[in-house]
């Protein structure tokens, strides 16, 4: 996955700055994951079903920042000089381990097993995947978008030296929520189907 890059502006102006305050620059944007779903089931056969465990990993696209240091801001001067580094944040191909959560089915022994990934708001993230029976491996890969915040603190030294300041970011990662629904039914064709749903939190909100 391709990393995003978060152009930090506000940063660019903090060379031109007497002030020594810290500065705070946040960013929305739509981070992509890639997710490695391992589905474990036992019980098949029981009354009222079998249970499901969910486990696996997320990976994560990157993210990368840069910071400009201009020495003009308003366009009052007639040589500006720019200089641009730009910096990993998130690192690409990170990884979350997803804690393994079991649930309970509720439609007699030995179901149609299908899995969602949602946002916990309403918003479907992926189509509805029919992992196959209970008493068949299951396993899924999907690629969602999750809606991210990145919210960096600059903090600067050094402002008046030459050749210039000394910058250091840090910062935090707002991620949406994702959640899981499994979906047991006894019948793949839509005829005299009895469906349960459960719900498994991933990523809190």
């Amino acid at each position: 996955m391709k990393p995003v890059c978060a152009a930090l502006a506000g940063a660019a102006l903090l060379s031109a700055s007497p002030a020594r305050a810290d500065k705070q620059v946040s960013v929305a944007y739509t981070m992509p994951m890639h997710i490695n779903a391992v589905v474990d089931a036992d019980g098949c056969e029981n009354s009222p079903g079998p249970q499901v465990t969910l486990g696996g990993e997320i990976i994560l696209g990157g993210l990368d920042a840069r910071i400009i240091l201009s020495n003009n801001q308003k366009g009052t001067h007639t040589t500006t000089v720019v200089a641009q580094y730009d910096l990993t944040l998130l690192p690409d191909g990170g990884k979350i381990v997803i804690p393994k959560q079991p649930v309970l089915g509720g439609t007699g022994g030995n179901p149609h097993i299908y899995l969602q990934f949602h946002d916990g708001k309403g918003g479907d993230l992926s189509q509805e995947f029919y992992l196959g029976r209970c008493v068949q491996g299951l396993r899924i890969s999907s690629d969602v978008i999750n809606e991210a915040i990145a919210r960096a603190n600059v903090h600067t030294e050094g402002c008046s030296n030459h050749p210039g300041p000394y910058i250091t970011l840090g910062g935090d990662l707002f991620l949406s929520g994702l959640h899981a629904k499994f979906i047991f039914r006894n019948n793949v064709k839509g005829t005299h189907t009895a469906e349960e749903t459960r719900d498994i939190t991933i990523i809190r909100d």
